[in-house]
C-alpha cells in the first residue's frame, strides 16, 4: 500500500504548470470583471479583464460563457492566496504581432476600430496589439477634432513596427490618397469639354466654391456663376449642396492647386466670348463700308469682305448663345 496521503496522491493527479507555459482552460465562472478556468491543476487559474483584453470597458460576460475554452498563458503560478494567474490579451498580442509583421511586409490594408482618441492621433487594436496613428497620418487633409473617428472601422497600413519597443505606426493617409489620385486619373480620362458633373460643395468663400467632383476638387470661380454680378457667393451656395457644373474649359485646366476649373452656366464662357467678337464684328464693318471711296476698293468687295467675316465668326464660334 502507498504512503502517499490522499492530499499527495491528489497533488499528483494534476500536471505540474510554469511561468509563462500555454495552457488550455475551461471556463467554470465568469464574471464582468474576471473569469474562472480550470486548467487541470490543484488551483483554479484567474483571468482578468485586464489581462483578456485591453478594452477597458468590456464586459467578460458578455464576451465568455461557462464551458468555453481558451488557450491562455501562465504569468503567476501563485499569486499568494493559491492562485495561478492567467492572460489572454499577451498571447494573443504576441500572435498579433506576428500578423503585424507580415502586414507590414506585403502592406497589406488593415481594417480595425478606433479604441481611444488622442490628443496627437488615434489608436486601434489589432488582435490585442494597440496600433497609433498620428494625427498627421489619419486623413489626407488636416482635422482638428479626431473625435468622430472614435468607435469608427477604419483601413490603415502599417509603416513602422517595431516590436522590441512595442512600437507600431498607421497610416491612413496614403491609402486615401492613393484612391484620390487612382480616382482623378479616371476622371480626366473620362471626361470631356462640355460635361456636365454633380458634385457636394466642400467649401463657400468669398472668390468661389470648391466642388468635390467624386475624384478631384473642382474651383467654381465667382466670374463662372451667373451672366451676372454675383456679390456673395455665401448666399447662394452651402457646404453640403449639390451642384451641377460644366467642364467647359479647354486643355484641364487647372487653378495653382491642382484643383479643376469649372463653370455653373454651361455657356457662360464661350458665350462671352461671342458677345465679345459680335461687339468687336458690328463695330467695325459699318466703319469698313464707309471708307472713302478713294482707298479703291470697290462695294462688291467690301460685301464679299464682310460676309467673309460673317462666316469666320459663325465658324468660330462653337456654342449657341441662349438668353
Amino acid at each position: 500500500m502507498s504512503d502517499m496521503t490522499f492530499e499527495q496522491m491528489l497533488d499528483a493527479s494534476f500536471k505540474t504548470i510554469h511561468t509563462g507555459e500555454v495552457v488550455e482552460g475551461t471556463v467554470i465562472d465568469v464574471k464582468p470583471e474576471e473569469a474562472v478556468l480550470n486548467i487541470n491543476y490543484k488551483s483554479d487559474g484567474i483571468l482578468t479583464r485586464n489581462e483578456y483584453t485591453n478594452d477597458p470597458g468590456v464586459d467578460l460576460t458578455k464576451v465568455l460563457k461557462v464551458g468555453d475554452t481558451l488557450e491562455v498563458k501562465v504569468i503567476k503560478v501563485n499569486d499568494g492566496e493559491g492562485q495561478v494567474l492567467l492572460t489572454y490579451k499577451r498571447l494573443a498580442a504576441d500572435r498579433g504581432s506576428k500578423r503585424l509583421e507580415e502586414a507590414f511586409e506585403s502592406q497589406e490594408i488593415l481594417k480595425a476600430k478606433v479604441s481611444q482618441v488622442l490628443e496627437g492621433g488615434i489608436c486601434v487594436v489589432v488582435e490585442e496589439v494597440r496600433v497609433f496613428i498620428p494625427a498627421s497620418l489619419v486623413s489626407d487633409t488636416y482635422e482638428k477634432d479626431l473625435s468622430k473617428y472614435d468607435g469608427q472601422e477604419i483601413e490603415f497600413v502599417i509603416t513602422e513596427y517595431n516590436p522590441k519597443k512595442r512600437r507600431f505606426i498607421g497610416n491612413r493617409k496614403v491609402i486615401l490618397v492613393a484612391r484620390k489620385e487612382e480616382a482623378q486619373k479616371k476622371l480626366l480620362e473620362t471626361i470631356k469639354e462640355g460635361d456636365v458633373i454633380e458634385g457636394t460643395i466642400k467649401n463657400v468663400t468669398d472668390f468661389g466654391v470648391f466642388v468635390d467632383l467624386g475624384g478631384m476638387d473642382g474651383l467654381l470661380h465667382i466670374s463662372e456663376m451667373s451672366w451676372g454680378r454675383v456679390e456673395n457667393p455665401k448666399k447662394n451656395y452651402k457646404t453640403g449642396d449639390k451642384l451641377k457644373v460644366d467642364y467647359a474649359l479647354q486643355n484641364n485646366l487647372f487653378d495653382f492647386l491642382g484643383r479643376l476649373m469649372v463653370s455653373a452656366n454651361p455657356n457662360i464662357r464661350d458665350g462671352m466670348a461671342n458677345v465679345y467678337s459680335g461687339i468687336v464684328i458690328a463695330l467695325l464693318l459699318p466703319l469698313f463700308f464707309l471708307l472713302p471711296k478713294r482707298t479703291g476698293i470697290k462695294l462688291k468687295h467690301k460685301i464679299v469682305f464682310g460676309l467673309l467675316i460673317a462666316i469666320m465668326y459663325l465658324s468660330f464660334s462653337n456654342r449657341t448663345l441662349n438668353f
